[in-house]
């Protein structure tokens, strides 16, 4: 079993997910939640929150690896700014336990979790509802995103040498779901593109 702690960070509102992913590739909610800061605090006050609660769910769900998105340039800079410096916040609180954090871009999320790279919010919310077999949809979208991202970790199995034989073997079972078996051509199709350049 591998426990992820997924993070879509943002210094307004960073979702929180966390996920228990089975040898299987089963995956199961464990706790979902969306930190929030007000805009008037003072920028050190709203990390410090968002650490604060941060460590709260690190140390009451011990999770086995940290899974966050990858900030990328956008055009408003201040967005951008907000995110890298939550996602700062992230990567301290993980390290302070000692825990690996991998980085995964939106895109990379949302091919695991529904099998196409340019999937909307929408989709990628009533995949994870699917996946994680829940009565309603994950709500706001940061959490879902967050939830997609533990999903997209647990799936690839990267913190997890146990997790990713016996989910090669369950593969070999056929036990993958479609949007595990489209991501996996997927990531034959860009390894092969590398190999022709």
């Amino acid at each position: 079993m591998l426990r992820v702690l997924g993070v879509d960070p943002g210094l307004t509102r960073c979702g929180v997910g966390i996920v228990d992913i089975e040898p299987t590739r089963r995956a199961t909610l464990v706790a979902v939640t969306v930190i929030q800061t007000a805009p008037e605090l003072p920028l050190e006050q709203r990390l410090l929150a968002i650490g604060e609660q941060l460590a709260l769910l690190l140390d009451e769900h011990a999770p086995d690896v940290v899974a966050l998105e990858r900030v990328f340039a956008q055009h408003n800079v201040r967005t951008v700014m907000g995110t890298a410096q939550a996602s700062g916040v992230v990567l301290h609180a993980a390290a302070a336990r000692g825990l690996a954090v991998t980085l995964h871009t939106p895109t990379e999320v949302k091919a695991a979790v529904t099998g196409h790279g340019g999937a909307d919010k929408k989709q990628v919310t009533a995949m994870v509802q699917r996946i994680l077999r829940l009565d309603a949809p994950p709500k706001p979208a940061d959490a879902a995103d967050a939830l997609a991202l533990a999903i997209c970790h647990g799936w690839r199995g990267a913190a997890s040498p146990a997790t990713r034989v016996a989910g090669e073997a369950a593969a070999g079972a056929g036990a993958l779901t479609p949007a595990q078996e489209a991501w996996r051509a997927a990531e034959k199709a860009t390894r092969a593109r590398r190999l022709d350049r």
